[in-house]
């Protein structure tokens, strides 16, 4: 038993998993996705949002997809997340995020969406601005609260990260110490009460539900820029993010120069390289980790997939044939599944 790994380059779903040797086997979907996650309770069931065409299901794994029902307002669907401790008709509650920024969430597998319009009366919304397109901003990352189903968290691009504590009816606004610009956020399988991000400005954390936060950057300068991590299901004080110097070298293969960093207890953050890319020509990394595999983590970009054993201390090249067009595109989803 493993895990299975998938991950969106492009108008491609892909995944790869080890029977006796590691396999790679991709899906022609149509569609550029923009986010990807799997619904815990319903297997083989996947959810991804594109730029202009809405939300789209799959029941098989990935192999083919059919629109998802009525009720969210904008075609733009950046972030999508299925709750693990949330589920009503035989399905988890799953909550989709747009541009222009809007939450909406669905109890009958996306066949309808409630909108949870109050994210939208925060004070701070009319300073929301999106740098490639300021007039306008998305939610960028959702992380339904692995502990508690009231409570759940959003990332804005850029805004910030808002937090509620009764299922999207309300809000409260950003916290200082937290980032701007958030990207990714992450919570550990065990320990309630800490969350993770990572921002164009840099780190943060919360080690008390949300209510205050404190960014920490020792050492990652000038790789200041981070846009996704994960967390060591052994030690929620053990973590590896993707980082690059700004958004011109965060992206795009031609002008790519990132890293992963890594930090360990209240240590500062250090480069990671061995096993790893070098940084030019290198797009930032996804990255993951699972609770059945402590000390474990995996990372994929326009290069290859990669797995640590070590806690994210050095890595190995997943020996999987990367078919050329995969080297041009960014990689804009990464789950995994236990087989």
């Amino acid at each position: 038993m493993g895990l299975s790994l998938y991950a969106v380059l492009g108008h491609f779903v892909i995944e790869v998993k080890k029977n006796e040797t590691w396999q790679l086997q991709a899906y022609d979907v149509g569609h550029k996705f923009l986010c990807l996650t799997t619904d815990p309770v319903r297997p083989g069931r996947f959810y991804a949002g594109t730029f202009d065409e809405g939300l789209w299901i799959s029941d098989d794994y990935g192999e083919s997809w059919e629109p998802a029902g009525s009720g969210i307002k904008h075609n733009r669907i950046f972030s999508v997340a299925a709750s693990p401790t949330e589920s009503k008709n035989d399905y988890s509650v799953v909550w989709a995020g747009t541009e222009p920024s809007g939450l909406f969430r669905s109890e009958d597998g996306g066949k309808t969406w409630i909108d949870r319009p109050t994210l939208l009366d925060l004070p701070s919304k009319p300073t929301w601005s999106f740098p490639p397109r300021p007039y306008t901003h998305h939610v960028r990352y959702i992380q339904p609260d692995l502990h508690d189903y009231n409570r759940i968290f959003v990332g804005i691009e850029l805004g910030g990260v808002m937090r509620s504590v009764d299922q999207g009816k309300t809000w409260e606004d950003r916290k200082l110490g937290s980032q701007y610009d958030c990207h990714t956020l992450a919570m550990h399988p065990t320990e309630k009460d800490i969350i993770y991000e990572a921002a164009g400005g840099g780190y943060a954390q919360s080690l008390d539900g949300g209510k205050t936060w404190e960014t920490v950057n020792d050492g990652l300068d000038p790789y200041t820029y981070l846009v996704n991590i994960a967390v060591d299901p052994a030690n929620p004080h053990t973590m590896v993010a993707s980082a690059a110097k700004h958004a011109r070298t965060a992206y795009n293969p031609e002008t790519a120069e990132t890293v992963i960093v890594r930090r360990e207890k209240n240590e500062p953050w250090t480069i990671v390289s061995e096993g790893l890319p070098k940084p030019e020509g290198s797009t930032v990394f996804s990255l993951l980790s699972h609770p059945s595999e402590p000390s474990v983590f995996y990372a994929v970009n326009n290069i290859g997939i990669y797995r640590s054993e070590d806690a994210g201390k050095s890595w190995k090249h997943l020996p999987v044939k990367w078919p050329e067009y995969f080297k041009r595109e960014r990689v804009r989803g990464f789950v995994a599944l236990k087989d």
